[in-house]
């Protein structure tokens, strides 16, 4: 099990993530909307801006204020030390 710091200790399983998106789409953020609504949401930025949504598998969204590009790279390290 690898996991990714997403940003102020807070860390996240690599093998659920199913996709990490940008917030500034509508889909996204109806997306993120929607799941604050049905209680699934993390909230991981320590009330600064989101600059990454992360989805996963078992339907958990993740905000970071990390930017998409950094995560991708974090996950691409994770999966390579394999």
């Amino acid at each position: 099990m690898k996991f990714i710091n997403i940003g102020f200790g807070n860390i996240v399983n690599v093998g659920k993530i199913v996709s990490v998106v940008s917030p500034e789409s509508a889909p996204i953020k109806r997306i993120v909307q929607m799941s604050k609504a049905a209680s699934t949401l993390i909230d991981a930025t320590f009330g600064r801006k989101c600059k990454a949504v992360i989805i996963t598998d078992s339907d958990y969204i993740v905000l970071s204020a990390l930017t998409t590009e950094t995560i991708a790279a974090r996950i691409e390290e994770a999966v390579h030390e394999e």
